[in-house]
């Protein structure tokens, strides 16, 4: 018999920065290209940079978590800018789903609660994100969400393998 597996999508509290810290280093050491920031590169940050991108001063950032029975398995986050010619816009980053919890449509769910609240804050009218090409499975999971590409920016990252370009993506806040 197999046991039922509770899960859950929601806005990331300050007490959840531990955990967010854990998933998302784990998420850069696991699939390193996915990311600009490098493996190594946030693991000194201290834990007040976690809390302050859950949930930054001003309300700059948030982020979204998908949890499976109790334990943090996804995150996405949103970063606004307060600059009068770009503030209609949010950027989607930063989006992990552990692998054993991939299929199961958290990601969707995770997608779907960080777009509608992007919707339901004043002023915000479009969603962007960069996702790595040949990044197949990220780049169908944001197509069915309603994003476009608008652009590649080539050599947008330079790996061990070699330079990677980044899709750029768009979609209005109201479909």
């Amino acid at each position: 018999m197999t046991q039922a597996t509770h899960t859950s999508v929601k806005p990331l509290a300050s007490e959840h920065a531990a955990q967010y810290r854990a998933l998302m280093l784990h998420g850069y050491q696991q699939e390193p290209d996915a990311f600009t920031a490098a493996p190594g590169e946030r693991a000194d940050l201290p834990l007040s940079w976690w809390e302050q991108r859950i949930a930054g001063s001003g309300q700059d950032t948030i982020a979204f978590g998908a949890f499976g029975d109790g334990q943090l398995v996804g995150a996405v986050a949103l970063e606004f800018s307060a600059r009068p010619k770009t503030n209609h816009k949010a950027f989607l980053l930063g989006m992990y789903m552990l692998a054993g919890w991939r299929g199961r449509g958290l990601g969707r769910q995770l997608l779907d609660l960080a777009l509608r609240h992007a919707s339901e804050r004043p002023g915000i009218e479009v969603v962007t994100l960069t996702v790595t090409e040949g990044n197949t499975p990220a780049i169908a999971l944001y197509e069915a969400a309603g994003f476009r590409s608008f652009g590649l920016e080539p050599m947008a990252m330079r790996t061990p393998d070699g330079f990677k370009g980044k899709i750029h993506m768009w979609r209005r806040t109201s479909l």
